[in-house]
């Protein structure tokens, strides 16, 4: 145990952020570089080393969280580096990335603001790559086996990561131009700098990864052709197709799904464009939907100059607190967030439904209609004389996806079957109905978090391993059936 009046001791302290109107201006992350080194030790130290540490179960990492904070308490930065890579291939995605279900886990949450396990993450292995305790780990022998994973987002760099590190040659095919799927286009520069992802893929090269951008399997090279050249597949292309907007005027101009917006902007800091195509500059943006990736929009927006920035969402507002009965710890519970991007500026309207969208003569959209909603017998209805418009100039849609991509022909051209709400079906051991063929992710999953799709890509390797040597010692965290801890 770190200090056992640690808890006692000292309060909750998390990163400091930089001045909203600092910040605005530029696309660095949003925290004063260096602020949690001072601090962090502390702030481990409030760990209580449980006899049963719930954060375990609220990640699906199976992070080892005590282990590590007693290191950092002691900062002994490279055994807790070593406990952290242990169950965790990216822990500085994860660190900025994830809302941490291991902190609404923890048991001093129970009666007190819970350790700042994300913040204790992101300091250790910061330190490790500062200090060079972050080496490739080349295998002693090659298997012989080829392996072709199919899009190269966190699920399928952790597969890639653990099928190179257990002797298996392994390349990664991404559609896009650069490596990373929506942690390099879809989350913003200000959330997590993309020189994060480039030195781990220079680190999963020296391992032995290849890396093929720019190919899209079904369109620019089919399936089966992929199939006959590899001993395994693993399908890692998440769950892209994003939930549409169906109301009147919905074939406007300016009026785009967010990751139609957001790769744009992201696009502009890799530097290929010197302004991004769609832009917010001097115009009145709405964002639709609440979620996280609502917020990276909001946030987007405001560094490219808009006029006004207004989030709506369909569901009443969250609580602050959490609810004893409705969402007990060690539950995750749905609360009321402020993001970095909500700090600065904006408005956010709850409990609205939009009707409808005008435009000008032009076909530009002009203004969104909305209508306030409540619930009446378990649906959510209008609420009658509550109708007004706002002014929208550029719209963003940011209301989730409802499954893998089926146009670009992968799914039918492997011939895989999907489950009842259009995943990719997989047994146990992360195999579709193909066999030699895995899936991992979003695309089998479902939309989720940052970490169950790395606990997915570590599970599915096991399984690749499995079916390519008759026995795999690498770990599986999760199982395909199993959920988040919730209600």
């Amino acid at each position: 145990m770190a200090d056992p009046k640690g808890f006692l001791n000292h309060g909750r302290e998390v990163a400091k952020s930089r001045p909203v109107e600092e910040r605005v201006k530029d696309w660095s992350e949003v925290y004063v570089p260096g602020s949690l080194l001072p601090i962090i030790s502390k702030q481990a130290s409030r760990c209580m080393d449980c006899g049963i540490p719930f954060c375990h179960n609220g990640c699906p990492l199976g992070n080892l969280i005590p282990e590590w904070n007693d290191y950092a308490y002691r900062e002994d930065w490279a055994a807790a580096s070593e406990r952290l890579h242990a169950t965790n291939n990216f822990p500085e995605f994860t660190g900025r990335l994830c809302p941490a279900p291991c902190e609404s886990a923890c048991v001093l949450g129970i009666n007190q603001p819970p350790v700042t396990i994300k913040n204790v993450e992101v300091s250790i292995i910061d330190k490790a790559w500062e200090t060079g305790d972050v080496a490739p780990q080349i295998p002693e022998r090659l298997s012989g086996k080829t392996v072709a994973v199919v899009g190269s987002g966190p699920a399928g760099l952790a597969a890639a990561q653990q099928l190179t590190r257990a002797g298996h040659t392994v390349a990664v095919y991404e559609r896009a131009d650069r490596i990373g799927g929506l942690l390099r286009y879809g989350i913003p520069e200000f959330k997590m700098e993309k020189r994060h992802i480039n030195r781990r893929i220079e680190q999963m090269r020296a391992e032995g990864t290849r890396f093929r951008t720019g190919i899209e399997i079904g369109r620019d090279l089919k399936a089966t052709d992929l199939k006959k050249r590899y001993d395994a597949v693993v399908l890692a292309v998440g769950a892209t197709t994003a939930r549409d907007l169906s109301v009147p005027g919905r074939e406007l101009k300016g009026i785009y799904q967010a990751m139609e917006y957001l790769p744009l902007a992201n696009k502009v800091q890799e530097g290929d464009y010197v302004a991004p195509p769609i832009s917010a500059e001097g115009k009145h943006v709405v964002v639709i939907g609440g979620g996280d990736t609502g917020a990276d929009c909001v946030g987007t927006a405001h560094r490219q100059g808009a006029a006004s920035v207004t989030q709506l969402e369909i569901m009443p507002r969250p609580n602050d607190d959490r609810h004893p009965v409705n969402q007990p710890w060690p539950t995750f519970p749905m609360l009321y967030k402020v993001t970095s991007a909500h700090e600065e500026g904006g408005e956010r309207v709850y409990s609205v439904s939009t009707t409808h969208f005008e435009g000008d003569e032009d076909g530009n959209v002009q203004w969104l209609h909305l209508t306030e909603v409540e619930f009446i017998d378990g649906r959510l209805t209008p609420k009658p004389g509550t109708e007004r418009k706002i002014p929208a100039q550029l719209v963003t849609l940011a209301m989730g996806f409802t499954g893998t991509d089926q146009e670009n022909g992968l799914v039918e051209q492997f011939g895989l079957e999907l489950d009842e709400r259009g995943n990719i079906a997989r047994d146990e051991d992360y195999q579709t109905n193909v066999p030699g063929v895995f899936v991992a992710g979003d695309a089998g999953r479902g939309q989720s978090l940052i970490v169950w799709a790395i606990a997915e890509g570590r599970s599915a390797a096991r399984g690749v391993d499995r079916h390519l040597t008759g026995a795999s010692e690498l770990p599986a965290p999760i199982r395909p059936t199993d959920r988040a801890l919730m209600v």
